[in-house]
């Protein structure tokens, strides 16, 4: 079946408190979707950013983003006043996510909500809803955010020596001393639940789906490394023995450091990946379909040994492959899991061979497609049906950003290739839209940025670089019915939409 539909962050979403949120603006999002003949929207990951403000390096892979909680919907409950985050100084642009302003005042009125909540609730009324909702993972989130904030948001690697190692008795000590704190965190989660179910369920009444977003990696400073060391690669201190990133290549010369910790596969493998099943679980329950970021490291893994300053120095690793999805599908009962695999980069025949044999579909991105230098994958004759195109990612600058600095010589090969306008005036996004559209891809995937044709002020993320990022937002009444329109016509016009 032929589809298409928008990428869209949550963060990107109007809303007159500092940030997108699970407010009645994502609700006239999804209905944009349906006008615009859309049955997908596509979204970044939902955990809890920290330092850098990446949702690609979160303090959970079981928590949601207390940001996204709709203040309004606390309002309605009693939980806040209208006065009260009117008050709060969430930055004066609406364009742009002021990070640090939304560190330093949403979370006051959290608190002044979860202090009215508990008084109507009460302790044993707060017990009941915590156990009832939240999972065990979600709940060590909860204990790691409290103990964080105790030693002035450190890492755990930085945290005194016994609760860092997770001894019994510090445990304990934690446990009864932070007791309102961690309460504080179970109570963001169950708000960030109720709202986030409420929101995919209207959008899949009105024949939406969410393709959710996961890291195939967790951060280094984060609940599943400190809770579950066993799980990765760490010295008997908890300290890491290699981390993540990619080789040198020929957009950076000493390689990317990512520095998160590297699994132990050969521990999952013997759990029968259980950790991974109870990941995968939760981000099925969030989502409907599932798009794993860096796929390739299933098959192989760029391992780089800990304190190196740089990636010059790391070796390629064998990953689990195909078991961990034979796992999965013998746990979900079937052979068809809803996996987007992000395969994008340089794939060996072996990274290839592994998507075939998992059947998920791949992605192709248009702005990797036009380089005369040589004949590309990303070009849409070369597609076959079982892949998504998009024109570009959250990584990707705009599609008329990128296309105004194109080299001459390729921007020349992708006016002929498509046959389109010259380039000239404000059009050349939809040229690049209707290519998509018009491929072979079941399914086609369009940032809103490229639908409005904005320039390279709208990019999201600039890879490899740490600020200044996550932060464009979507204005009310950009995506006007005139372009919704025009999406659903060409929507129909390539048998996306009847």
């Amino acid at each position: 079946m032929r589809e298409c539909g928008m990428l869209l962050a949550i963060s990107s979403l109007p809303s007159p408190y500092g940030i997108g949120s699970f407010s009645k603006e994502a609700y006239e999002f999804v209905d944009a979707l349906r006008r615009a003949g859309q049955k997908y929207w596509q979204i970044l990951p939902l955990g809890p950013t920290g330092y850098g403000d990446s949702p690609y390096q979160s303090f959970s892979a079981f928590a949601g983003n207390p940001y996204f909680i709709d203040l309004t919907a606390l309002i309605k409950e009693g939980l806040l006043t209208e006065a009260e985050c009117l008050l709060a100084d969430f930055g004066g642009s609406r364009r742009y996510v002021s990070y640090d302003k939304l560190y330093l005042n949403r979370f006051p009125l959290l608190k002044k909500a979860f202090g009215r909540w508990m008084e109507k609730e009460g302790t044993e009324g707060a017990r009941e809803i915590f156990h009832e909702k939240l999972q065990e993972e979600t709940g060590e989130y909860c204990f790691y955010m409290a103990v964080k904030n105790h030693f002035q948001s450190k890492p755990w690697t930085e945290w005194d020596e016994d609760i860092k190692l997770r001894k019994p008795q510090a445990m304990k000590d934690f446990r009864e001393k932070l007791q309102e704190e961690i309460w504080f965190y179970q109570f963001l989660q169950v708000k960030f639940q109720e709202q986030w179910d409420a929101l995919k369920a209207y959008a899949n009444t009105q024949g939406i789906k969410i393709i959710g977003d996961i890291p195939i990696y967790v951060a280094f400073d984060s609940a599943d490394a400190w809770a579950h060391p066993e799980l990765f690669q760490f010295d008997e201190e908890n300290m890491p023995t290699a981390v993540a990133g990619c080789p040198p290549d020929g957009f950076s010369a000493t390689g990317q450091l990512w520095g998160n910790p590297l699994y132990r596969w050969e521990y999952h493998k013997e759990t029968g990946y259980a950790w991974w099943l109870k990941r995968m679980e939760y981000s099925f329950r969030l989502y409907d379909v599932v798009r794993v970021d860096h796929f390739r490291g299933f098959d192989e893994y760029y391992s780089i040994p800990y304190g190196n300053a740089t990636a010059e120095h790391g070796t390629w690793v064998k990953g689990p492959g195909i078991g961990i999805f034979r796992q999965m599908e013998e746990h979900f009962g079937t052979k068809s899991l809803p996996i987007i695999a992000e395969d994008l980069g340089f794939l060996t025949p072996s990274v290839l061979k592994l998507v075939e044999d998992t059947g998920f579909p791949g992605m192709k991105v248009l702005e990797f497609a036009f380089d005369t230098r040589e004949e590309s994958d990303y070009l849409p004759h070369n597609y076959t049906k079982n892949c998504v195109v998009y024109t570009g990612t959250h990584d990707n600058d705009t599609v008329r950003g990128w296309f105004e600095k194109m080299p001459e010589q390729d921007k020349l090969m992708a006016l002929e290739y498509m046959n389109g306008s010259n380039g000239e005036g404000p059009w050349v996004n939809w040229d690049f839209i209707r290519l998509a559209l018009a491929s072979v891809a079941n399914l086609a995937v369009i940032p809103v940025q490229d639908y409005l044709g904005l320039g390279s002020e709208a990019r999201m993320n600039e890879p490899s670089t740490l600020g200044d990022n996550w932060k464009w937002r979507l204005q009310a009444g950009e995506l006007s019915d005139e372009i919704c329109q025009k999406a659903r016509r060409m929507a129909r016009l390539y048998g996306r939409f009847s």
